[in-house]
């Protein structure tokens, strides 16, 4: 792919649209559980079934925006400003759905509606945002700069939301919920603003760089009634999970994302609970980590480039870790009223989570590359889909299931103070839930061998594959081909489409795991 000249601004431009994904969700994350029971008068329970509610909507429209944005190019609309790039367009005066939400004393459908409101207008931006990269380049150090760009921006505006809150509500008074509607329309603003630049500063691959498969898929789409349409709908989603890699990045992801999605949750309630503070001391604690997972982003970089994403991994979620553990030794010790080592262990938190942060959405940008290579087209938006989707569903499930767990350990909404049994309970789901789910991710980080090495051979491979337009395994040196069959996770001779994987290659026989291959040949030998 012939790629334009990228700069710095590309690169900044890019990383901006972040604001939304990265900055909102840490608001939510880190606030609405606790403004919900502070200054809405919902139940936990109420509370979390907002957050399930919203995930039974986005199991259809997240898949749904990813289809619609892999197929929207064949529009009028979609021609004259993009097919990824209308969606974004389209949401630039719809992220100011994201300050109604946070209204003081509503009543619970008032809630529930605006949450569910903005969730689209959330899955209908970042879909599209995320198949940006892979769009504009191909290129394994290019990739790793926009991730880093974006990643950075991230951390900036996960920054500004956590002191945001502690310092509007110095100003406001502890009591008044104004200093949140405050705080997300300050996000919905910048989000408005970055998301222009997004729009201005980059671009999709030009249609004559798509694969014959691709085009001849938006051909084929054309005749397809809605039923038919359904129906490759999720086929095409289905598939996603059946490209190996994927599934082990989405586990590291996740991994990663819910641990952080369950410290989240609880940890205004431990400093407010546990350590009997008020909650600004927990906005400028969560600074803190910000401004430390702002720097290891920065560091991230070169050291995914030098070692690759997996051991990068491996690094930081022990650093965080250790630092969700500490937590809860600080109060066991009596040592919690000590402010310079909740600053110290804050900092530890924020580089692991910085690097957390970056190095999935650091691979997640080679992904479509390795399914190329396996069916033959560019499919970025099925795969930002199902993204999106795990991502959301995993923050509502972090934060619905440490509700229920609160709720019935005995919290009631609106006291100044809990029984004794809440408090143990938000120091087991602090240290205890944090790292059981780190733990997952560590493990099936193990088995991740994407790397610059690894991914220098697939794209000559790639490259080798788009000039014929089919796999090449005579052409293949032996290390060449061991290492896109371990991406691929399927024999050589049965990528670009050679299988049933996607709606388009639907009929073909199904590729035999490289395990069966070897059997068979150990067999005939």
């Amino acid at each position: 792919m012939k790629t334009r000249k990228i700069g710095l601004a590309n690169y900044l431009a890019y990383g901006s649209g972040d604001f939304l994904g990265a900055g909102t969700t840490a608001l939510t994350a880190a606030w609405l559980l606790y403004f919900y029971t502070t200054f809405c008068g919902l139940t936990p329970i109420e509370a979390t079934f907002i957050f399930a509610a919203a995930r039974v909507l986005d199991a259809v429209v997240s898949p749904l925006m990813g289809f619609l944005t892999d197929n929207f190019g064949s529009t009028w609309l979609g021609k004259r400003f993009g097919r990824r790039k209308f969606f974004i367009l389209l949401g630039i005066p719809c992220v100011f759905s994201y300050s109604i939400m946070w209204v003081g004393d509503m009543s619970f459908w008032y809630y529930l509606v605006t949450y569910l409101i903005f969730d689209i207008v959330y899955t209908m931006i970042l879909v599209p945002y995320e198949t940006l990269v892979p769009e504009m380049t191909d290129d394994f150090k290019q990739k790793t700069k926009f991730s880093g760009a974006r990643i950075s921006m991230a951390q900036m505006s996960a920054i500004l939301a956590s002191f945001l809150p502690g310092i509007l509500l110095a100003h406001f008074g502890k009591d008044n919920p104004i200093s949140f509607f405050y705080a997300s329309l300050v996000f919905s603003v910048l989000c408005a603003i970055m998301l222009t630049f997004v729009w201005c500063f980059t671009w999709e691959r030009p249609r004559e760089d798509w694969t014959e498969a691709a085009l001849r898929a938006e051909e084929e789409k054309k005749s397809l009634t809605f039923g038919q349409s359904m129906s490759r709908l999720f086929v095409e989603l289905s598939s996603t999970l059946r490209i190996k890699i994927f599934r082990q990045h989405l586990g590291m992801y996740l991994g990663g994302y819910i641990a952080q999605d369950v410290f989240n949750a609880v940890f205004t309630y431990y400093v407010v609970f546990v350590l009997m503070q008020e909650a600004s001391m927990a906005s400028s604690l969560l600074g803190t980590m910000a401004i430390f997972q702002f720097i290891a982003v920065i560091a991230m970089i070169p050291l995914c480039i030098r070692f690759g994403p997996a051991p990068s991994y491996r690094m930081v979620v022990v650093l965080f870790g250790l630092s969700a553990v500490s937590y809860a030794v600080l109060y066991w010790a009596g040592l919690s009223d000590v402010y310079a080592l909740l600053l110290l262990i804050s900092a530890v938190a924020g580089l692991g989570r910085g690097g957390i942060n970056y190095v999935p959405w650091n691979t997640y940008t080679y992904i479509a590359d390795i399914d190329e290579v396996v069916t033959g087209q560019r499919r970025e938006g099925i795969f930002a889909g199902i993204m999106t989707l795990t991502r959301k569903a995993s923050q509502a499930g972090a934060v619905m299931l440490v509700g229920i767990v609160m709720q019935m350990s005995g919290f009631v909404s609106g006291q100044k103070t809990q029984v004794p049994e809440v408090s143990h309970t938000i120091l087991l789901i602090l240290s205890v839930g944090t790292v059981a789910v780190l733990c997952c991710g560590f493990l099936v980080s193990l088995r991740f061998k994407l790397n610059l090495k690894t991914h220098s051979i697939l794209r000559e491979e790639t490259a080798k594959m788009r000039t014929s337009g089919r796999a090449m395994p005579e052409t293949a040196t032996p290390e060449a081909r061991a290492t896109v069959e371990m991406l691929a996770g399927m024999p050589y001779d049965t990528l670009w489409g050679n299988n049933n994987i996607g709606y388009l290659n639907r009929n073909k026989p199904a590729a035999p795991s490289l395990k069966e291959r070897a059997s068979l040949k150990s067999t005939y030998n």
